[in-house]
């Protein structure tokens, strides 16, 4: 057999691809000393620098390890799509949510490229806007499946 990677090991590592894929989404793109607004999703902090890095890390465990999960209805701020937070949040709490959370989710990543392009966008670089749009299709793509799989109409 010519090569020696087993049927068994393709799938891991597909996982193993989309998670580096949706964590350079999340290390988009601060050199802001303040402390990620966690409460809100909100990340001012866009660079690759260790510190954003790390703030980014800790409002994404912040968001998930809630058990209120208040903040999905919260303001999204265009930090917070450019930086990914809120976005891959969802999509980590995509099978916890409610059906109501799932739409409200699923509208929010939706808008996320108006939001991105709008006015407030105008300082994020076109490669922020680019990643920030194309994560937030994805994940409108993923809550779609999730809501059609266990959510009825009407």
């Amino acid at each position: 057999m010519p090569f020696a990677i087993s049927r068994r090991a393709l799938p891991c590592r597909a996982a193993a691809l989309a998670a580096t894929v949706a964590a350079a989404a999340l290390v988009s793109a601060c050199a802001s000393p303040e402390p990620p607004q966690v409460a809100s999703g909100s990340m001012s902090c866009l660079d690759d620098s260790p510190h954003c890095i790390a703030q980014r890390q800790t409002a994404l465990r912040h968001l998930v390890t809630r058990s209120d999960r208040h903040w999905v209805r919260d303001r999204a701020s265009v930090d917070s799509y450019a930086s990914g937070v809120r976005l891959f949040a969802f999509k980590t709490k995509k099978k916890d949510l409610t059906c109501d959370e799932l739409q409200a989710a699923r509208r929010e990543a939706d808008s996320a490229d108006v939001v991105l392009r709008g006015p407030e966008g105008r300082r994020l670089t076109p490669a922020q806007l680019s990643r920030g749009s194309m994560f937030a299709a994805e994940v409108s793509r993923e809550l779609s499946r999730e809501q059609a799989r266990r959510c009825r109409r009407g």
